[in-house]
């Protein structure tokens, strides 16, 4: 299958939420329906001196999941966040930190999806799962 949506198209039509987390897609693997970005925290995004903020992380978490649906569609859809369950599982830090997403089951209008966000030393700090709806959108609308 050609890819209509690439990599390097995402990444540069980000919406400006992604730009401030510093976000990119990395990797994406059609086969298994998963990806990966990156996303850069600085002290912005932080509290009580060197501590991502967790709703900086779950903005991350939940970009990767919508993220991951875009790639799979490769169509234009609006990934609307239905509800979204975050466990916080370590302080994070400034830096590189990289999300990991897949898709759990999808439908016609409703997804099931997970990430995870990872430090550079591979610890997990956050994971999180949603419900999403998908809206089929028109190119121009």
């Amino acid at each position: 299958m050609t890819r209509t949506i690439s990599i390097d198209d995402m990444n540069f039509h980000a919406p400006p939420a992604l730009k401030l987390l510093g976000g990119k897609v990395q990797s994406f693997n059609q086969d298994t329906g998963t990806i990966e970005m990156y996303f850069v925290a600085d002290e912005s995004h932080c509290h009580s001196g060197d501590i991502v903020q967790g709703g900086f992380l779950a903005g991350m978490l939940d970009a990767t999941m919508a993220h991951v649906v875009f790639c799979v569609l490769d169509a234009i859809v609006v990934v609307a966040t239905l509800e979204i369950k975050v466990s916080y599982l370590a302080i994070a830090r400034p830096g590189k930190l990289v999300g990991r997403g897949w898709i759990c089951r999808m439908g016609k209008t409703i997804s099931f999806l997970e990430a995870e966000l990872l430090d550079e030393q591979g610890t997990v700090l956050a994971r999180a799962s949603s419900t999403a709806r998908i809206i089929h959108r028109s190119p121009g609308a």
